[in-house]
């Protein structure tokens, strides 16, 4: 939205009472806002039935996929996620795990942004985009031209960005886009001057997904912006652009999958342009017929507030609960609510080993203090809690038993769960698990790890602003 033509206290004020309506909306919009979870009962964890799984061709018989779920269990340490999380998800989610899929992790922006650019250069039929933050700089202006010159060579380009996340990028750069033929959608537009019935700026795009010709798809956590130009990875240091003196580099994850689950996410791509009445697309081969990639078997979760469950939410619960060696949690924002207190504390009660790495620094010092304001009865309760110290860790992972991983957009808060629309991929695989665990291992060596005697030699300073951001905690 532009400001009003005029001198420069018209433009000012125009701008001071649009940041003073939307702050009203957010917090009217939070207190309004859905405030409850759905409740995982012992009676849903004992579901019986048999876990669906499909492949290139369709639905496996029920042989087929007991040969291959027998597999995946016998492949790591004894675990509950192959008899109680898989029943238990497909009954609420509806969705199924799909086999045959490749799935590479990608840590940090460098490496993701090269293996994005590599898949829109070579897309032959259309470029599907979904981003909560587009901005106007470098990393921004590179993607708007690689994807502006697959439109001019006869690529069909899509473009969802969520107007929130993205409020600091001008117009004129999406009107770029636009006018270079590419479909572009703004999620939920903010304006004051047009609001239409039920709109809400708490719903949110929170996805970040790509896919290219419908066989190749990205998703997790990283944005398209400068910041992450830099890797936090000293290994990966050589292949990034050094970042300013007093900027830390960003760490980030997220996945490039092939196979026959991207077709999932494609539908959700479709899903949310449909939902938010986008124009008519032009008739593209956006579904091809999908072969066998690798090895993975692959589930897509996206979660929206429309539904009566979050997805997202009941997923990662479930698979807390079945865990039984290992959660190891890496997320950017901590806000859990009293479930997932209480599964993660029950956790380490069985024997589990339960880890947080969670960020040392944040861009957001409201949610960092809320965040620890949980440190002090989850140390008590035996959690192993690291902070990341040399990076602002950004990145929503988890990897449970060593066979089941996720990579997304979720972060462990109120506002993931049950406000915004998020998406996530659930990697059911040991080589993966594997991966996961080693890139967890590297960031525990620039973490720090805090014990129950050293945590609460903290400040009274600290102390009072996590009491304060806590107060705040379903609004973050």
């Amino acid at each position: 939205m532009k400001p009003p033509a005029g001198n420069f206290a018209g433009t000012f004020l125009f701008r001071a009472a649009f940041r003073a309506f939307l702050a009203l909306s957010l917090t009217l919009g939070g207190l309004s806002a859905c405030s409850s979870l759905p409740v995982l009962t012992p009676e849903m964890s004992a579901s019986k039935a048999p876990v669906r799984l499909e492949g290139a061709r369709g639905p496996l018989t029920q042989q087929q996929s007991k040969a291959i779920l027998d597999r995946l269990a016998a492949s790591g340490k004894p675990t509950g996620i192959f008899e109680q999380h898989l029943a238990l998800e497909q009954e609420i989610l509806g969705t199924s795990l799909v086999v045959g899929n490749k799935a590479t992790l990608l840590v940090d922006g460098p490496s993701t942004y090269d293996a994005m650019f590599a898949a829109i250069a070579q897309a032959k039929d259309n470029i599907d985009m979904e981003s909560y933050i587009v901005e106007d700089d470098e990393e921004g202006r590179r993607f708007a031209d690689a994807l502006i010159a697959k439109q001019q060579a006869g690529v069909q380009v899509n473009f969802i960005y969520d107007s929130v996340g993205s409020l600091g990028t001008p117009r004129e750069f999406f009107q770029r886009m636009r006018d270079a033929g590419i479909n572009v959608l703004e999620f939920n537009p903010v304006n004051p001057l047009a609001l239409r019935k039920g709109w809400d700026v708490n719903r949110r795009d929170h996805r970040k997904l790509l896919v290219v010709d419908g066989r190749i798809a990205f998703v997790g956590g990283i944005n398209i912006s400068s910041v992450y130009s830099s890797s936090s990875s000293a290994s990966l240091k050589r292949h990034a652009k050094p970042h300013k003196p007093g900027d830390q580099p960003w760490r980030d994850t997220h996945i490039r999958i092939e196979g026959p689950v991207v077709a999932g996410f494609q539908t959700l791509f479709m899903d949310t342009w449909k939902q938010q009445k986008g124009d008519p697309l032009a008739e593209r081969n956006y579904f091809p017929n999908l072969k066998p990639a690798g090895g993975e078997v692959v589930r897509v979760i996206g979660s929206t507030p429309d539904q009566p469950y979050s997805v997202i939410y009941v997923t990662l619960m479930s698979a807390i609960n079945s865990a039984q060696s290992q959660i190891w949690l890496t997320n950017a924002y901590f806000v859990p609510d009293p479930q997932m207190l209480a599964a993660l504390k029950d956790a380490v009660a069985r024997g589990v080993d339960v880890r947080l790495l969670l960020p040392g620094k944040s861009d957001s010092a409201l949610v960092f203090y809320a965040s620890r304001s949980y440190y002090d009865e989850l140390l008590e309760a035996g959690v192993k809690i690291y902070e990341r110290q040399d990076a602002l860790l950004h990145a929503k992972t988890a990897v449970i038993d060593g066979v089941w991983s996720t990579v997304g957009s979720t972060n462990l808060d109120w506002r993931s769960f049950v406000t915004n629309q998020e998406i996530n991929a659930v990697v059911l695989s040991p080589d993966f698990g594997a991966q996961m665990q080693r890139m967890f291992n590297e960031d525990l060596k620039a973490s720090r790890l805090y014990t129950l005697e050293t945590w609460r030699a903290r400040s009274i300073g600290s102390r009072i602003k996590e009491f304060g951001s806590r107060l705040w905690s379903r609004l973050l």
